[in-house]
């Protein structure tokens, strides 16, 4: 299979490109700067450009996006994070159905930010969406492949939670702390976090592009949901540190501004159902040992 790559450099499209090569898959990858390898495609989503020949695969992955976590969320940097994925989301999307031998399937990334701070309610994917900023840009980012869909593309949105991997994202920021010895819960600790280990969700991605039944909306995340205060404590004890300093919600708001209530004070209990329904297997679905494989 020849599969087309989006956000190929970040750490999921890292680990997605290697698990598809080792499988025997040849990969393009589109890249926003000067192309330097065999394998690279240049395009520009906010210009809307794209050399049409890089849609002449299989399968496609669109994972760009800007960062949600670099920086402050400034009426500027919010633009950025919602445009970055409606504008690429759409040219992908466009692109898949212009040629002659369309792609056989677009997996096009979301989020768990689609369904907001739901407290301690149960979420599979026939819930409805939530608030907020972060459920405002999910929504956009999905209805952007509206044009694939309607040409009849297999369209798939795996709605992502927290990236376990010691390479990069959420949990790389959070180790030096709980190394030291300076880790504690956020706010009350009583948030839900809905989390994958970086391994299951290249597994998931992989068996989306080849379960034809697979479609739409699909919570990417592990089944072993847990509150900020138990994946404090089993942080904590997989590094063997205590995690005694609290970080009170007023001084995440007074550090991160508007990321925090979204980032680290909501509450998203989100299941997998339809991946447990389609029989997918998880290699690590509880914490522990989801911490152990990112962290040892």
């Amino acid at each position: 299979m020849k599969t087309l790559v989006t956000g190929s450099t970040g750490l999921v499209g890292r680990a997605l490109c290697a698990r598809l090569r080792e499988r025997g898959d040849e990969v393009l990858r589109l890249v926003r700067r000067a192309p330097s390898a065999a394998d690279e495609v240049q395009w520009d989503p906010m210009e809307g450009t794209c050399d049409a020949a890089a849609f002449d695969v299989d399968a496609i992955v669109h994972l760009a996006g800007e960062n949600i976590a670099s920086r402050r969320w400034s009426k500027g940097q919010m633009l950025k994070i919602r445009e970055s994925r409606v504008a690429g989301t759409r040219l992908i999307s466009e692109g898949a159905v212009r040629i002659t031998r369309r792609p056989k399937v677009l997996v096009s990334a979301s989020a768990i930010g689609f369904y907001g701070d739901r407290g301690e309610e149960r979420l599979d994917e026939s819930a409805a969406r939530g608030g907020g900023f972060l459920a405002d840009v999910c929504v956009d980012w999905e209805l952007a492949t509206d044009q694939a869909r309607r040409s009849g593309l297999r369209v798939v949105h795996p709605r992502i939670g927290m990236v376990l991997a010691s390479g990069g994202g959420a949990l790389e920021k959070m180790l030096l702390p709980f190394r030291l010895g300076l880790g504690g819960r956020i706010g009350s600790g009583k948030q839900w976090m809905s989390w994958v280990q970086l391994d299951d969700l290249v597994r998931i991605l992989c068996h989306m592009i080849d379960d034809e039944d697979m479609s739409g909306p699909i919570n990417a995340v592990a089944p072993g949901a847990v509150t900020n205060s138990e994946f404090t404590r089993a942080l904590g004890g997989v590094l063997r540190r205590p995690t005694l300093f609290p970080l009170p919600a007023f001084m995440a708001r007074l550090v991160m501004g508007k990321m925090a209530d979204e980032l680290l004070l909501s509450s998203a209990r989100v299941a997998p159902a339809a991946l447990e329904s389609a029989g997918f297997e998880f290699l690590h679905p509880e914490i522990q040992e989801g911490l152990e494989a990112s962290v040892c």
